[in-house]
Formats: C-alpha cells, structure tokens, sequence
C-alpha cells in the first residue's frame, strides 16, 4: 500500500512539473486545494493508465522496441498521456494535453521527474 501511495505521489510531482513547464498542457480548477485534489485524481487516472494499457501496447509494439531500440517508449508514453487527457475529460476532470507533440515533450519530463522522485522516495511497502 505505501508503495502504491509513494508512486501515486511521484506520479502527481512528475504531472505538477510538466503543467508549470508546458503551457500545453493545462490543469484547470478554482482554488488550490481544488487543483491539488485534482491533480492527485489524475496522478491515479495516470498510473491505471500505465498500470493497464501500457504492458498491452509494449507487447503489441515489441518490434518497434527492437528496432527503434528503446526509442519508441517516448511514443508509447506520449500516447498514454493523451489517453490520460482524454480520460480525464470524460471523467470531468480539468486537465487537458494539447496535441501529439505537446504529449511527446511531456512524457519525457514525466518520464525524468517521475524517475528521480521514485530514486529519492522510499518504495518499500
């Protein structure tokens, strides 16, 4: 459980980094308190996301993997951002990725941030 919260706060960090860095990238809402309630909401809609669907595309796109070497997983982040954006609409959530390109620079801060909080936050459970 601690682990799951400890990613759950990466997540949030990572997502709080590329909304103040990309103007493309928006998380809308009223008061502080609003906004952090819903960033934690998609920090969680974010790892489902990653937890659920991502193993299903790295299997599907293995190839790409081998011959791109590696260099396919910011595409493969890039489309679960977008898939995260896009959930969040349908969950009313206000916070939105505007366009492919947008989403391929954020995954790659998300990818840094989330990577050095997971290295400085403790993960055992």
């Amino acid at each position: 459980m601690k682990n799951f919260v400890v990613k759950t706060i990466a997540n949030a960090g990572a997502l709080a980094v590329a909304i103040w860095l990309i103007s493309d990238i928006t998380l809308e809402g009223g008061s502080t308190g609003r906004k952090a309630l819903t960033l934690i909401l998609v920090a969680l809609l974010f790892g489902l996301v990653n937890f659920l669907v991502k193993p299903v595309v790295q299997l599907l796109t293995f190839p790409l993997f081998i011959l791109t070497l590696g260099l396919i997983t910011l595409v493969v982040n890039a489309l679960m951002l977008l898939l995260t954006s896009w959930l969040a609409g349908v969950f009313d959530l206000s916070f939105h990725v505007e366009g492919f390109w947008t989403a391929v620079l954020g995954a790659l801060i998300i990818s840094v941030v989330s990577w050095a909080l997971n290295m400085v936050l403790p993960d055992e459970d």
